[in-house]
């Protein structure tokens, strides 16, 4: 069923998925709980995700709609799936259950840190789904293409493995936690991998494509704003944050040049 090239597509797929491991890896680095560690890493990943939002998946998306419907319905489209993205992961938000600790726990400052670990988990993975099936289709047409964009992809989901594993990290204080809920949103590349290849290889266009980009894109900037910036500035460590915020802008249009 699977020929060569599809094996190695799917191979590409999976080492870059499991990229994100090697950012979890910052929980083995780290010698101690710090809550300016805790900051800087909570305002780095939101920095990634509207980097990621805004620079790839918000203009792929753009750029894939309009090839498909011109170039103002292509741009109005691709707003409106944003939207839908955004209502959908608020629809997540209300799901995902609250932390209710005593206030007088002077250990747990922030609530719901689980809570933001696991929605960053979710939003990784609806991320890496797509990207799965474009490292895939990529490198099932032309080999040299697909080990480009999985190389890409992989410099850009290191950072994204920091995104899950901090906070997950620090609410239980169990690495293995850490290191299965990082593994679980980078396997969402492969799974779209397999998918682009078993299902929906007829279904793959540039309509769609852009659609699923868009509200992506539109859940991981809900997450970034409504979660983890948030959550960075609550240690009082705001300016850190802050700056914190800006490196993980930077990074990601970086990991594209090397």
């Amino acid at each position: 069923m699977f020929d060569e090239r599809a094996l190695i597509a799917l191979l590409l797929s999976l080492i870059a998925g499991m990229a994100t491991l090697l950012g979890a890896a910052i929980i083995f680095i780290t010698k101690s709980k710090s809550e300016r560690i805790l900051s800087a890493s909570l305002g780095f990943a939101a920095g990634v995700m509207l980097s990621v939002s805004f620079l790839d998946l918000w203009a792929q998306s753009q750029a894939s709609l309009v090839q498909y419907l011109g170039n103002r319905l292509g741009v109005i489209v691709s707003i409106a799936f944003l939207l839908l993205g955004i209502l959908f992961a608020l629809g997540i938000d209300n799901f995902v259950p609250h932390e209710k600790t005593d206030s007088s726990e002077n250990d747990k400052p922030h609530q719901n840190l689980y809570r933001v670990g696991f929605v960053s988990m979710l939003a990784i993975m609806f991320h890496n789904f797509p990207e799965g099936i474009a490292t895939f289709s990529a490198g099932y047409e032309d080999l040299a293409m697909g080990i480009s964009i999985a190389v890409a992809i992989s410099m850009h989901n290191i950072p994204e493995g920091i995104t899950v594993a901090m906070p997950i990290y620090y609410a239980t204080g169990k690495k293995k936690e850490a290191l299965k809920y990082t593994f679980l949103s980078g396997m969402a590349e492969p799974i779209g991998a397999l998918l682009a290849f078993l299902v929906l290889r007829p279904f793959i266009n540039s309509f769609n494509l852009g659609a699923i980009f868009a509200i992506v894109a539109g859940i991981m900037i809900y997450i970034a704003i409504e979660e983890l910036i948030p959550s960075s500035r609550q240690y009082g460590h705001q300016r850190l944050a802050l700056y914190a915020t800006f490196s993980g802008i930077i990074v990601m249009p970086l990991s594209h040049i090397f």
